[in-house]
């Protein structure tokens, strides 16, 4: 099921997530429907917090980003066959340079800015059925994933950016409160609610 996406300003965004057990109920329905939530929205990754439920989950299928032609074939495979669900994630480390990517994300729609992230990451999590791991990634994967993992610690891209860009943005991200903003997917604006 199609899932409406939550949009800036809504307070279940800026909520840490809380840990879940393995008998959550209705764990396997509701990922199920944020992967067709986010397929349908296009998307590369999608957190719990974004379909308003304050949890530590989150989905990734960086597939849209393999056809690339900057990657080297052996990236583009990467990302082709990267689809992972992640439970309670911790990142334990984050390393090397910091780089610049220009990430967009689907509770902000219209709004895409570059934003710093380290190259390579350490994660331990669970996945789907509720196995353990650590794993550790590096470039646009390790991208993806923390901008996912944020969503579940209560931060947004946003918060990443310079103050003068925060300006510029401001009126965009105004009309995502106030449901100005029509994505060409099911949103759920905060000035909705209740009408």
């Amino acid at each position: 099921m199609i899932l409406p996406i939550v949009g800036y300003g809504d307070p279940v965004l800026r909520k840490k997530g809380e840990e879940i057990s393995k008998d959550h109920p209705e764990l396997k329905k509701i990922i199920a429907d944020m992967y067709e939530t986010m397929y349908n929205a296009y998307g590369v990754g999608l957190a719990a917090p974004q379909v308003g439920l304050a949890i530590r989950l989150f989905i990734v299928d960086t597939e849209p980003f393999s056809d690339d032609e900057d990657l080297s074939k052996e990236e583009q495979e990467l990302l082709k066959g990267f689809k992972k669900t992640f439970i309670n994630a911790t990142i334990l480390k984050e390393e090397g340079e910091e780089w610049g990517f220009n990430e967009g994300c689907l509770s902000i729609p219209e709004v895409r800015e570059d934003v710093y992230r380290h190259e390579k990451i350490t994660i331990e999590y669970y996945d789907e059925d509720f196995k353990k791991h650590t794993d550790v990634y590096d470039g646009l994967i390790a991208r993806v994933i923390q901008h996912e993992y944020d969503h579940i610690e209560g931060i947004l891209f946003t918060d990443k950016i310079s103050t003068l860009k925060k300006t510029l943005i401001k009126k965009k991200l105004q009309n995502i409160m106030e449901g100005k903003t029509r994505p060409d997917y099911k949103m759920k604006f905060i000035a909705k609610k209740g009408r």
